[in-house]
């Protein structure tokens, strides 16, 4: 004592000064480990001993920092006694600013022995770092047995053979079962059969085709005589309408809807169409002028409007039905 206050002032100094940077020095390793341990990793399993065949629940539970990013373990490298059957979808929680992920996984091993799972690495990353590092669980071991068999007594069963006693209601139940099965069969044969008798009572209609409806259509404006009345613009209306409701029949074309111009144009493109365009351009924009602009026309443009829709209905009828168009045509003039 007497030593030391004899020392100096700059060497006193110097001491001070070399046992506040060892104080450092030994908190900064107090505190290092602290950072380090930011994640740990456990692993665990629901039992330590097993049957052949049993599944082993193996789960590794990781508790780490919020601010890292932790992987999937990858155990499959890791196992070579036992098989992974399974593996669980990873349960992530936040409790109080703490992050932790509880991995599942089910084993199976099909021999007697003694298991031990090794370390497993888990992968993370802190913020901001791309250097990947990792964390190890604990090893984990386990016992695989078989059944015991004592092989001096003979085979027998499990459990003895049992009986069933008889149930009236079970019996009563099955029998009404199969005869509801019954009458549900009878009744969907007798709705067959009658379905049956009233199709084959119903006569068959036949399907007027789209030339033939419209000939009887053009028949019956020409017996209403319409023109001949003064009624010129209904006269054009309808005739026009018959023909271009032909069209979307015959075509499948839009006729009602389009203008002339781009009616005619759309007439243009089907097939068997080429010897009647021109008559249908005259003949709509005839009716367009009567329609639209008041025109008054003559008696011979009203009969001229007549014979061009029906040229139009019979150069345009399809080649099967050409012959039923010829006769009926013919009809139509003779009553002319």
């Amino acid at each position: 004592m007497v030593k030391n206050r004899g020392q100096r002032p700059e060497v006193r100094s110097k001491n001070i000064y070399i046992l506040c940077l060892a104080s450092c020095v030994f908190f900064l390793l107090q505190i290092t480990p602290a950072f380090s341990q930011s994640i740990a990793a456990k692993a665990s399993t629901d039992k330590s001993s097993y049957l052949v065949g049993d599944y082993v629940n193996y789960k590794i539970e990781v508790e780490y920092a919020k601010g890292l990013t932790v992987y999937p373990p990858n155990l499959a490298d890791s196992l070579k006694d036992v098989s992974l059957i399974k593996t669980g979808k990873p349960v992530i929680q936040e409790t109080n600013g703490a992050m932790s992920a509880t991995y599942s996984y089910v084993l199976s091993g099909y021999d007697s022995m003694d298991v031990t799972i090794p370390q497993i690495p888990v992968l993370y990353r802190a913020a901001g770092d791309s250097a990947l590092k990792s964390a190890l669980t604990n090893s984990v071991s386990f016992t695989i047995r078989t059944v015991k068999v004592n092989l001096q007594e003979g085979i027998k069963d499990i459990n003895p053979p049992q009986k069933i006693p008889l149930d009236w209601r079970w019996i009563l139940l099955w029998v009404g079962v199969a005869l509801l099965v019954i009458a549900l069969i009878y009744y969907l044969y007798r709705r067959y059969k009658q379905k049956k008798l009233n199709v084959q009572a119903i006569p068959k209609v036949r399907i007027v085709p789209p030339y033939e409806a419209a000939l009887n259509a053009l028949h019956k404006l020409e017996e209403q005589r319409l023109w001949q009345k003064g009624q010129i613009k209904e006269y054009h209306s309808t005739i026009t309408e018959i023909v271009r409701r032909y069209f979307e029949s015959r075509f499948n074309m839009p006729a009602l809807e389009l203008p002339t111009s781009e009616a005619v144009e759309l007439l243009k493109r089907q097939p068997g169409s080429e010897p009647i365009v021109e008559t249908t351009y005259a003949f709509l924009s005839n009716a367009d002028m009567v329609k639209f602009a008041k025109f008054v026309p003559l008696d011979t443009v009203n009969d001229e409007m007549m014979r061009q829709a029906y040229e139009i209905v019979k150069m345009t009828a399809p080649p099967q039905d050409g012959e039923k168009s010829e006769e009926k045509n013919t009809e139509i003039s003779n009553v002319q």
